[in-house]
């Protein structure tokens, strides 16, 4: 079966907003073997969504739009549609008496143009919203499908994974399964290398490598008839591919980072943490914290970006500063052994360097050394990331994580 995705809303195209909904929607459909072949961005526009709906709907078995459904003028989804498809809309008990209900929570009175909302085209299939005043409707029409959901991604993705994925998942024949081995440290051209083989040969599963910040994914992607039969095709080549990145591959699960493995370490060994940073500033303690559950095992976490800084908070000696300047093996080493006494923790990560903007041969952009302490005993490695300042300074809070992650693993094996 075709899908496709239409995004309502003019601030997408202004760029006001990131549209991640219509990634989730993809992927959501990837894996109920629904193809999805185009995807459009509208504005608050009815003669232009009328138009791009109608197309839509022509080609594509089912057709899903987000946005466009709150209680204001210019929120028109629900009004297009039904024009197009000649619909009546009418009340809904439920939907009204949601939007009372939460209006009340929060100690306010809806205005009249909120019970807009609680309109839905006759005959539809109501999805009821837990998180908002915006209902969800499912529309079937001369063997067509309309899904139109809230914009919010707090709103939409819970009613989807509800709702809409049970009710997909009766209409689809085949069902797209997909892992994705997630490493650190190869390298997106290395990976390759290492994995061409199965990239070539592979039809069923599907074998592709994708580069993020940092780091590197793997997916594997299987077609069968059951979520069971393309597990069992994914199987065997996930397992291959672990087998030949070895401790590099941090996690399969497709809602992990690498943060999440660091704290399940540290929570299997019973450590506690602490992390000092530089030119990062404090990216590597907001990825730990980001985390639930991180305060059982993250204790401190000290942003030292001054070389005062350093002498006061972890120790670092002035001679080691002004021997070896602050991005230097040297100090990234007293920041780690600092930190560790400071924070009277069980290991620690360090991290030291020039994110620029500025480059010169005093101040190389990109040269980063980062520090890791577990056991008594001090890992420094030395790093040149490319990239403007942002990128620099992600790429070193990931990489700092990952010596981390790897550091315990040696240490505890």
């Amino acid at each position: 079966m075709t899908a496709e995705i239409i995004c309502v809303g003019t601030e997408i195209l202004l760029g006001n907003i990131v549209n991640t909904n219509a990634a989730y929607i993809s992927k959501e459909c990837a894996g109920l073997g629904l193809s999805v072949y185009s995807q459009q961005v509208v504005g608050d526009n009815d003669k232009r969504l009328g138009t791009v709906f109608t197309e839509a709907f022509k080609r594509s078995d089912i057709v899903i739009l987000s946005g466009g459904l709150g209680p204001t003028e210019d929120d028109l989804t629900k009004e297009t549609v039904c024009r197009v498809l000649g619909l009546e809309l009418v009340p809904d008990s439920e939907a009204r008496a949601n939007i009372e209900k939460i209006f009340e929570r929060i100690g306010h009175k809806p205005t009249e143009n909120n019970y807009k909302q609680a309109l839905v085209p006759k005959d539809c299939v109501v999805l009821y919203n837990e998180n908002g005043t915006a209902p969800g409707m499912i529309i079937e029409k001369d063997g067509h499908c309309a899904v139109l959901l809230p914009g919010p991604p707090t709103e939409l993705i819970p009613m989807f994974e509800k709702q809409v994925r049970p009710y997909f998942a009766k209409l689809s024949k085949e069902i797209i399964y997909s892992v994705t081995v997630k490493e650190c440290g190869i390298g997106e051209s290395l990976l390759e290398t290492k994995l061409l083989d199965l990239i070539d040969k592979q039809t069923n599963p599907t074998v592709a490598t994708y580069a993020k910040t940092g780091r590197s994914e793997v997916r594997v992607t299987a077609k069968a008839a059951s979520a069971e039969a393309a597990k069992e095709l994914v199987k065997p080549v996930v397992k291959e591919i672990k087998s030949r990145l070895g401790a590099a591959v941090f996690t399969t699960d497709e809602n992990e980072d690498i943060e999440h493995s660091v704290i399940r370490l540290l929570k299997k060994y019973d450590l506690k943490a602490a992390v000092a940073e530089s030119c990062t500033g404090g990216l590597v303690s907001a990825k730990l914290v980001n985390v639930s559950g991180a305060s059982d095992v993250f204790t401190h976490g000290f942003v030292t970006y001054s070389n005062k800084a350093k002498r006061k908070v972890l120790g670092v000696s002035r001679d080691t500063l002004k021997k070896y300047s602050a991005v230097s093996k040297e100090v990234a080493k007293e920041m780690a052994k600092g930190c560790i006494f400071t924070a009277d923790s069980d290991v620690s990560v360090a991290v030291t360097g020039y994110a620029g903007p500025y480059d010169s041969k005093e101040e190389p952009k990109g040269l980063v050394y980062i520090a890791c302490s577990v056991k008594d005993k001090v890992l420094v490695e030395k790093y040149n990331f490319n990239g403007d300042r942002e990128k620099i300074r992600e790429i070193a809070a990931v990489r700092a994580l990952d010596l981390l992650r790897t550091s315990i693993i040696s240490a505890y094996k």
